[in-house]
């Protein structure tokens, strides 16, 4: 069983005991949360499609940890024109163990 689901404007597809990182959402660890955007749930052969998100269907998951990611470099230059400008930035995750998938 999997689904897929939407938060902070990216999506993910999910199954019962995996660990992903998502963007940061204001939660304890160790606290339960529940995401109800739920836009796809499939059960073997049955599949069911929101539109654009399946009714009743929430995903179950704990906070298992926050954290920061990689740096990423960015770098500007204008050639013949003296303009070089370096920065870089860390986005913050939330980590999370998804523990079930309800459908009704």
């Amino acid at each position: 069983m999997y689904a897929v689901i939407k938060t902070g404007g990216k999506q993910y597809r999910v199954a019962p005991g995996e660990k992903l990182k998502i963007e940061q959402i204001p939660a304890d660890i160790g606290s339960e949360i529940v995401l109800d955007q739920v836009l796809m749930v499939a059960d073997g052969e049955a599949v069911t499609v929101g539109t654009p998100l399946v009714s009743g269907a929430t995903v179950k998951a704990t906070v298992v940890a926050h954290g920061r990611g990689d740096k990423v470099q960015i770098f500007k230059m204008r050639r013949r024109k003296h303009y070089q400008k370096h920065q870089g930035h860390r986005q913050n995750y939330t980590e999370i163990r998804i523990d079930g998938i309800a459908a009704q």
